[in-house]
């Protein structure tokens, strides 16, 4: 079996990762992050923080999420733009998993709550966003997520280096496409992995 560093060099202390997606190996130990995307909002030498963008929340539907928060009486859930019907509701991590986190394109931008993290996509974790995106006035493209996951100062760097996780550049496909099920082994594509190459004894070789 080949190594997996032939694919994803080790990261240096400097070499952050904000706005690159962590591909979980098949030797991930965690069971929460198995076959697991991560999109990275913030890594620094105080720790990272992300959201998994290919685990579903199952049976949430986000008009009923909205309904629930007091966004929007139960009687308006009808008149729901077309696209706030298409926002999917994911597993985001174990940590805070009652809060809700909106990755979500750069056409929407609330002062002092959007974090812009890169290529065009944003973070914001107030309910104005869920607001706009009720009354139309949303961004293009978002996925809700509750919870996040989260990493103690060097616990990435550590993980990374024991075969944990690969890395790739993100895009809007991964983050946001329809297919959730699918992400997975598209990004293990886009780095030339085809998924059958990986084992459980990846980086053992």
């Amino acid at each position: 079996m080949m190594a997996d560093r032939t694919f994803s060099s080790p990261i240096g202390p400097r070499d952050f990762l904000d706005g690159q997606i962590l591909i979980a190996m098949p030797s991930m130990r965690d069971e929460r992050f198995s076959r697991s995307l991560v999109y990275l909002c913030a890594h620094s030498a105080e720790g990272a923080m992300g959201i998994v963008v290919n685990q579903p929340a199952t049976h949430i539907d986000f008009g009923d999420l909205l309904v629930q928060l007091d966004v929007l009486p139960a009687a308006e859930r009808i008149l729901l733009p077309p696209r706030a019907g298409t926002v999917k509701v994911l597993r985001g991590g174990p940590v805070e998993t009652g809060r809700g986190f909106v990755l979500h394109s750069s056409d929407y931008f609330i002062e002092n709550s959007t974090l812009p993290i890169d290529d065009g996509i944003c973070l914001t974790a107030s309910l104005d966003i869920l607001k706009a995106i009720a009354g139309g006035r949303g961004p293009e493209s978002a996925v809700l997520a509750l919870g996040y996951a989260g990493w103690a100062p060097g616990q990435l760097e550590t993980e990374i280096q024991a075969n944990g996780w690969l890395h790739c550049p993100a895009d809007a496909e991964l983050v946001f496409g329809d297919v959730v099920e699918a992400k997975y082994d598209l990004a293990l594509r886009k780095l030339g992995v085809h998924p059958g190459m990986l084992s459980n004894e990846a980086g053992h070789a």
